[in-house]
């Protein structure tokens, strides 16, 4: 009897094995590893012995191999199997290969989406048309049909009917629809053709060509306000069903009472209600001269006041306008000479929402000099922001006095998120207020349960004295704490009670709701939104000429690989794509945060940012 693993030769058809056996493993343990060999079923194992001196018949599971006197057996040990091996199945997940798919199934797993060939000078259109690609909500406006007809885009009878809507409209809606489809179908660039003659059609200063008729530049500002614009008038984009029924499509809550007041789907996405405050200057001047004057004689201020604001003040003007973008003055041009120095957008941005203008004045009776302020009173979903990189620059001494289109080339720098906070007006911040204040707390407390789970921690550490120590104090600051208690009992109640009081009254409680409540910060925007926004497209221009040089678009990833942070920053380094026509590559957010200006290379000219969540 020997417990060594003993060399076996198994014959199995016209197959020949040769393995180990273990006597005191057991038979088991040897069809096991036939099975491992052969996929013959245990169960339909015939096993015989081919060499004398082994068992009889057929090998029963029960049998015990350290009877056998393996010694005695002559070499090499032969075994006989009998028996088929199952039959083999495919895997359960079925192996798809990217040739075998649909153009539209394949482009789906494309390491890049496609490109947009450049048909002359086409680039201006292609890079708006790539950053509006994955604007769901948008999206979901060009494919739905009219819920009032059901003619989609034709919409021949509502054109007719309204002489309002120019006929370009239909066309052009229909085919960039129609390149959207194309370019989610397609692993190869699209030719935009129809769209191209669609947008000529529509702004006929798009066709225009130069001396060799070659077609010329064109303004990717100016295309998409166009875009815009003629998208608002479309039918498919009117009324509040079709608004809801996009949003709904898109996967965007939105709520009717958020619709308030907005006609179209463009507005709806796009639009910022502007609150525009107007005050005169000169009257401001005089009053605060009059108050000097008061102070220095020793009158009552408030009474001076008063009698400036009942013969002098006149009330401020207050407007309220539509926009569709916001604008970053970076003092190109004829305002090079200001003393504002725009280094980065957050400071264009405010320069841009104030200014000085000249208006009639009732009380003057005459021209004066007004401060523009305007604040957003309502937020869009995306929001579009345009670099003032070009300007008009009058040319006096030239001989057809005609002017020049100039470029700025000075650097503004941006980030990966945008806070309006400060530029939204007074009703707007209060419901923003709360939201940021909601989520400062919930940090606040993060961070404290996190340090007091460290201090007790440290705190179980310590040895038993330490323990006996801070019971002792606590104690005594409990029975000092009580001893002052009953000294200030006395006179002191009233005085408490009546501080107490006061300031439950004035301070505001989280049922004091009642003037946000009504407030509609904008439509489509996340619950609880603080405000921020995410940039994620962003189209530029390179070279000196304004009417001339090249635009690219820069999208964000859908889907972003492993995080990781931007150096020396907190700032995800998410994954992007540069369009640079048809020629499409993958980039990182800190390569998109260069394209602030200040050289030759592609500087941002226009930046869309969503709604943080």
């Amino acid at each position: 009897m020997s417990e060594e693993s003993i060399p076996i030769i198994v014959k199995w058809g016209k197959e020949t094995m040769s393995l180990s056996l273990t006597p005191s493993l057991g038979v088991k343990a040897l069809k096991s590893n036939l099975y491992e060999k052969t996929q013959v079923p245990m169960e339909r194992m015939k096993l015989m012995p081919k060499s004398k001196g082994l068992w009889r018949g057929l090998l029963k599971d029960d049998f015990d191999f350290t009877t056998i006197t393996f010694d005695k057996v002559k070499a090499p040990i032969t075994i006989l199997l009998m028996g088929s091996a199952e039959k083999l199945t495919g895997p359960k997940v079925k192996t798809i290969f990217v040739e075998d798919l649909k153009p539209e199934e394949a482009a789906q797993h494309a390491p890049e989406p496609s490109g947009l060939n450049n048909l002359g000078n086409t680039c201006y259109l292609n890079s708006v048309m790539q950053c509006l690609r994955n604007v769901k909500v948008f999206r979901q406006g060009l494919q739905q049909s009219d819920s009032n007809n059901n003619s989609g885009y034709a919409n021949a009878n509502a054109v007719a009917s309204n002489t309002n809507v120019p006929p370009s409209v239909a066309p052009f809606l229909r085919t960039m629809n129609s390149t959207f489809h194309s370019l989610d179908r397609s692993l190869d660039p699209v030719s935009p053709t129809p769209f191209v003659m669609s947008t000529k059609m529509a702004f006929p200063q798009f066709a225009e060509t130069g001396a060799n008729g070659a077609p010329q530049q064109q303004d990717a500002e100016e295309f998409l306000s166009g875009l815009l614009t003629l998208a608002g008038q479309g039918g498919q984009m009117q009324g509040k069903e079709n608004i809801m029924k996009a949003y709904k499509n898109a996967g965007v809550d939105v709520d009717e009472k958020e619709l308030v007041g907005v006609g179209n789907l463009v507005d709806a996405l796009f639009g910022i209600q502007m609150e525009e405050t107007y005050t005169c200057d000169e009257l401001e001047v005089m009053k605060n001269s009059e108050n000097d004057k008061n102070d220095s004689a020793g009158v009552d201020v408030d009474v001076a006041m008063a009698d400036a604001t009942s013969s002098d003040a006149e009330a401020a003007v207050v407007r309220h306008d539509l926009h569709r973008k916001l604008v970053c003055n970076i003092q190109g041009g004829s305002d090079s000479a200001s003393q504002t120095n725009v280094t980065h957008v957050m400071e264009g941005i405010a320069l841009a929402l104030n200014g000085k203008v000249e208006k009639h004045s009732e009380v003057l009776g005459r021209d004066a000099i007004w401060t523009r302020t305007q604040r957003m009173s309502r937020l869009p979903q995306i929001l579009a922001l345009q670099f003032g990189r070009f300007y008009w620059k009058e040319t006096p001494d030239s001989q057809d006095h005609t002017g020049v289109k100039c470029k700025v080339m000075k650097p503004v720098a941006f980030n990966g998120e945008l806070d309006i906070y400060e530029f939204c007006s007074a009703k707007v911040q209060k419901v923003l207020k709360k939201s940021r204040d909601k989520a400062l707390k919930e940090e606040e407390d993060r961070v404290t349960a996190k340090l007091m789970g460290a201090a007790k921690s440290g705190a179980d550490a310590d040895g038993g004295n330490d323990e006996k120590m801070g019971d002792n104090d606590e104690s005594e600051k409990k029975n000092a704490s009580m001893a002052m208690d009953e000294e200030g009992a006395g006179d002191d109640d009233d005085d408490l009670k009546a501080a107490l009081a006061m300031s439950m009254a004035a301070a505001p409680t989280e049922d004091d709701t009642s003037d946000s409540e009504d407030v509609m910060v904008g439509p489509g925007l996340p619950k609880e939104f603080q405000g921020k926004y995410e940039l994620f497209a962003v189209v530029t221009h390179k070279g000196r000429d304004a009417d001339g040089g090249h635009y690219m678009g820069w999208v964000k990833a859908e889907e972003q690989g492993g995080g990781s942070k931007i150096a020396d920053t907190e700032e995800d380094n998410a994954d992007w794509f540069v369009f640079d026509d048809d020629e499409v590559s993958p980039c990182k957010t800190e390569d998109v945060l260069k394209l602030k200006g200040g050289g030759d290379w592609h500087m941002s000219y226009l930046n869309f940012y969503r709604a943080k969540k």
